[in-house]
C-alpha cells in the first residue's frame, strides 16, 4: 500500500464530514458485498450504488452523484474497458479505479484502461476467501478511494445526477478544504547536463509516464530509471506499453544487468531497484529489502543508490502519486548537487509525492505535466557544465 497522510499538502485528502460517494461495479454479487463492507468500514466512505456490469454502472451514474467508481475488468453485457468512456461522458470528473486479478491479460487491459481515462488500478485477490482475509488489499482500496474522492471533488466531480440549487452551500468537505500550499522553487540552481534521469511516480503515474517519455526518444542518450508503484505483472506490461507508445526501448529491470545509455528501466513489482558501480559501468541490483513508505518498489532507495553512483549528475523527476515516497531520496539528490523536477498540482491526479518535494523547496522547477518532457529534453541535451 502507498503511504498517505491526513495532511492536505501531502496527499490531497480533506478531513470533511461529507463521505466519499462510491459505486462498486463487479459481476460477482459476493465480491460486490465484500468490497462494500471493506469500504463502508471507514466512516468517510459511503457506497451509494452496487451494480453487476458496465451498462448498469452507466445507467446508475446518470441517476446518482458519485466521486469514485471501483470497476471490474471482465463483466458480461459491458466490460470495464468499454464502460470507461461512457462513464466519463456522464461524469467527466469521476475517478475510476480498475480492480483486476493479477494476470498478464488483465494487467494489459488495466493499462489500456488507464490510457482511456481510469485514474488508478488495484490488484484484486483471485478468490473470495483471499479477499475476505486480504487486509492489505482493503487498506489500499480504502486509501485510494479516499484520496481520489478528494481529487474528484476538487475538480468538480459532482455528477449531473445530483441537482443542487445554485444558492445551496458547498459540501462540508469543500468548506473545510485548506488553500493549496504553494511550491518553493530553488531559483538559484544552474542545471547542467545529467548522466542519468530518475523518475518516481504512483497514482496516475502510468499516464504521466507516457506523456513525459514520449518527448525523450531520439537524441536523449541518458539512461532513464523508473520506479512506479505497481505490483508484479503490471510492471512488465508497463514497460511494454512505454516501448510501444513512447518510442523508447524500455524493459522491466533485471538483477545484474548493465545500465545502457538511451534505454529506460522499470523497477519490477515487489523489488527495490538499486544501482551500483560507476558512471558508464553501472549495474542494476534487485533487493527484497523491507518496504519503504509502505512500498516495494520504492522511490527513495532507488534515488539514494543513484546518487552514490552518479553524484551531482542526477536529474530526478517526481510525478503524480500518493504519499511522500521520493522526498528523502530527492533530499539526497539536492545535497549532492543534482536537480529535481516536480509535477504541478493542477495536472497531478494526486499531488502527494510531487507536492512533498515541491513544498520542501527541493525542486528546480515545478511544471504542468505537458511541459515536463520538453523541459527534461532541453536539460538532457544541454552542453555539460
Amino acid at each position: 500500500m502507498s503511504d498517505y497522510s491526513a495532511k492536505r499538502s501531502v496527499t490531497g485528502q480533506t478531513s470533511g464530514t461529507d463521505p466519499v460517494r462510491v459505486m462498486v461495479c463487479d459481476d460477482s454479487a459476493v465480491i460486490r458485498g465484500l468490497l462494500t463492507r471493506a469500504l463502508e468500514g471507514d466512516a468517510e466512505i459511503r457506497v451509494i450504488a452496487s451494480v453487476g456490469d458496465g451498462q448498469m454502472a452507466v445507467n446508475s451514474l446518470q441517476r446518482n452523484s458519485v466521486d469514485v467508481i471501483v470497476l471490474d475488468v471482465e463483466m458480461p453485457v459491458m466490460d470495464g474497458l468499454t464502460a470507461i468512456p461512457k462513464l466519463l461522458a456522464v461524469a467527466p470528473s469521476v475517478k475510476i479505479i480498475m480492480a483486476s486479478t493479477l494476470t498478464m491479460r488483465n494487467a494489459d487491459i488495466s493499462m489500456r484502461a488507464l490510457q482511456a481515462g481510469a485514474a488508478d488500478y488495484i490488484p484484486k485477490p483471485t478468490s473470495t476467501r483471499e479477499l475476505t482475509g486480504a487486509e492489505d488489499f482493503k487498506r489500499d482500496l480504502v486509501a485510494k478511494v479516499k484520496v481520489l474522492g478528494a481529487a474528484a471533488r476538487r475538480s468538480g466531480s459532482r455528477s449531473r445526477g445530483e441537482m443542487r440549487p445554485s444558492f445551496a452551500p458547498p459540501p462540508a468537505a469543500a468548506r473545510l478544504r485548506p488553500e493549496p500550499v504553494a511550491p518553493v522553487v530553488r531559483q538559484s540552481v544552474v542545471l547542467s547536463q545529467p548522466d542519468v534521469i530518475a523518475v518516481g511516480s504512483s497514482t496516475g503515474g502510468p499516464q504521466a509516464l507516457f506523456e513525459v517519455l514520449s518527448h525523450l526518444k531520439g537524441p536523449v542518450h541518458q539512461p532513464i530509471l523508473i520506479t512506479q508503484h505497481m505490483p508484479a505483472t503490471f510492471t512488465t506490461i508497463l514497460a511494454e506499453h512505454i516501448s510501444r507508445q513512447c518510442g523508447i526501448l524500455c524493459q522491466e529491470a533485471k538483477d545484474g544487468e548493465a545500465v545502457v545509455s538511451g534505454r529506460a528501466y522499470v523497477a519490477p513489482g515487489d523489488f527495490h531497484m538499486l544501482i551500483s558501480g560507476r558512471p558508464g559501468a553501472a549495474v542494476i541490483n534487485m533487493t527484497k529489502d523491507p518496504p519503504e513508505n509502505f512500498c516495494r518498489p520504492a522511490v527513495d532507495p532507488m534515488m539514494r543508490s543513484i546518487v552514490r553512483v552518479y553524484g551531482r549528475k542526477v536529474l530526478a523527476v517526481i510525478l503524480t502519486g500518493m504519499g511522500q515516497d521520493g522526498l528523502k531520496g530527492c533530499q539526497d539528490v539536492v545535497a549532492a548537487g543534482g536537480a529535481v523536477i516536480g509535477q504541478d498540482e493542477a495536472s497531478s491526479v494526486v499531488w502527494g509525492m510531487p507536492g512533498a518535494v515541491a513544498t520542501a523547496g527541493l525542486c528546480s522547477a515545478v511544471l504542468p505535466l505537458k511541459e515536463i518532457g520538453p523541459y527534461i529534453r532541453k536539460i538532457a541535451l544541454r552542453t555539460a557544465a
